[in-house]
């Protein structure tokens, strides 16, 4: 028998994920060299951070069991994976900004005694966390806030390095910096290889892997489709086995007849979240929009609806169009625009109470006199949408907690249907529902199209884009970089799009370094 591999630091094997009978990740085999990098990628829902959660101790498998240096390794939680030296920098940064950069560093061991904190010490093992990735010119008694978000970036990296750090996962590092600030991580990357340790970087940025990696990961629909050198392959060869095949389901939504203009933007724009989108869709279309995440797609919705106020920008509504002021999602509703968003379980629904109460809130003005609400009235309504939509419950006064995803997406979606809304904005409508669920929710939307609706649809899911969609418009860097009509588009088309903002951005910021540094 051969001896085991001492470069080896860690190892999957067999790991599977299900949520709900829903599979996520299956059958994943994989090891993790000291001093590499192996870049993780794949489509938005491949399961890149499902895998890289359960490395790092925030899931747990269903299936499988993994080794960390030669030893069964089984975290059950993010603090006992840190105990043994592997970390996980989220794109979500775990600091707070109103503290210094000394403080965050160690905020879990302060050093002091009895409940005194010694600003020497502190202030010293800052100094040495900080050398490790390059920060020695940023004073540790500076407060977070005030710090660029590369070098925030930087702080979260020195805080996971403290102590034993054999495992650092780095996911999507990349999506919030500058071009100069990626070079500076790329050095400290290079750095911590030389230390011996093994990364995983994560990353939609195919260019970026070719700099940084000498491995990729390739995962498809939670199935890892490929682990091989990175040289051995371009981008075009990445993108083919990101996508995999092209779309073979077909989906007959039903005859309809695109009419007049029903929404149009213009020129709307948000700090550099969503920078001077236009669009516009047709009564009975399906305008889809994509991206990667962080693209800027679930912050365009909120702008037409009025979650959010636009910096610039117009909406135009009605027959024909006409621009509308929308500084709230109570103008939005005037106006016949609907957000059924992704978030249906925080901002959608109140899970403790039935689907009656749910559908009922947003038609308040229907189903109540003098503040007092007619139960009567109420289930007649709810009842009306269970049978339109073919909600399962056992009726009106089901808890909505009960229900399964598919189902509690139809009461929110129902919710808007009895307001006739003509203007309905999707984000993410069918994330974390069954297939079946989801081809009822496509022959729903099909169905509002027939009817003359509107539809603005966000999906992370390419193939569910282009299995509903009349158009779809991408967006990168939170500019609408294209937009393709049904029959000429493909999956490269539509994924290349979505990387080109970035790297046009990449690039201008490259073009303009020479001139802030003279």
């Amino acid at each position: 028998m051969s001896a085991p591999d001492a470069s080896v630091v860690l190892t999957v094997s067999g790991i599977g994920k299900t949520y709900t009978l829903q599979p996520v990740l299956a059958g994943i085999e994989l090891s993790l060299h000291r001093g590499e990098v192996l870049a993780l990628t794949g489509e938005n829902g491949a399961g890149k951070s499902t895998l890289s959660k359960i490395i790092g101790g925030l899931e747990l498998p269903t299936i499988g069991h993994m080794q960390f240096k030669g030893q069964a390794y089984a975290p059950g939680s993010r603090a006992q994976a840190e105990q043994l030296g592997v970390r996980m920098v989220m794109q979500e940064l775990n600091l707070l900004p109103t503290l210094t950069v000394a403080e965050n560093l160690f905020l879990d061991k302060l050093p002091g005694h009895l409940g005194w904190i010694s600003r020497k010490q502190l202030r010293k093992a800052a100094i040495e966390a900080m050398s490790q990735v390059g920060l020695e010119a940023i004073d540790p008694d500076t407060l977070v806030g005030e710090l660029g978000i590369g070098h925030q970036q930087m702080v979260e990296i020195a805080r996971n390095l403290i102590g034993d750090c054999h495992v650092l996962i780095l996911d999507e590092p990349t999506a919030m910096l500058t071009a100069r600030e990626v070079e500076m991580l790329f050095v400290q990357i290079e750095r911590l290889q030389a230390r011996g340790v093994a990364i995983v970087y994560i990353s939609h940025r195919l260019e970026e892997l070719a700099q940084v990696a000498q491995r990729i990961a390739v995962l498809r629909d939670g199935c890892l489709v490929c682990v091989e050198p990175i040289a051995d392959y371009n981008s075009e060869q990445l993108v083919n086995l990101m996508v995999g095949r092209e779309l073979g389901d077909q989906l007959d939504l039903g005859e309809r007849s695109l009419g007049e203009t029903a929404l149009e933007v213009c020129g709307i724009s948000r700090s550099d979240k969503v920078r001077d989108v236009s669009f516009k869709v047709r009564k009975g279309e399906i305008f889809g929009i994509s991206g990667l995440i962080g693209a800027g797609r679930t912050e365009l919705l909120r702008l037409i609806y009025g979650a959010d106020v636009a910096d610039r920008g117009t909406v135009a509504v009605g027959t024909p169009v006409q621009v509308v002021t929308v500084r709230s999602p109570a103008d939005a509703v005037r106006q016949g625009i609907a957000l059924i968003t992704e978030d249906r379980k925080g901002e959608g629904l109140l899970l403790t109470q039935s689907i009656s109460a749910n559908i009922g809130l947003g038609n308040m003005d229907r189903i109540s006199s003098s503040g007092l609400v007619n139960a009567t009235q109420e289930a007649a309504l709810a009842r009306r949408q269970i049978d339109a939509m073919g909600i399962r419950s056992s009726g009106p006064e089901q808890v909505v907690s009960q229900l399964s995803g598919g189902n509690q997406q139809k009461v929110v979606i129902g919710r808007w249907l009895e307001r006739d809304c003509s203007v309905l904005l999707f984000d993410e409508p069918t994330r974390g529902i069954d297939i079946g669920a989801k081809f009822d929710i496509y022959r729903l939307l099909g169905e509002l199209t027939r009817k003359g609706k509107a539809l603005v649809v966000v999906s992370s899911d390419l193939r569910e884009l282009m299995l509903i969609c009349d158009r779809i418009g991408v967006l990168s860097a939170g500019r609408l970089i294209d937009t393709f009509e049904r029959d000429s588009w493909s999956q490269e088309q539509l994924l290349a799009a979505a990387f080109a903002g970035y790297q046009k951005r990449d690039a201008l910021l490259a073009e303009a370094t020479p001139k802030e540094a003279s």
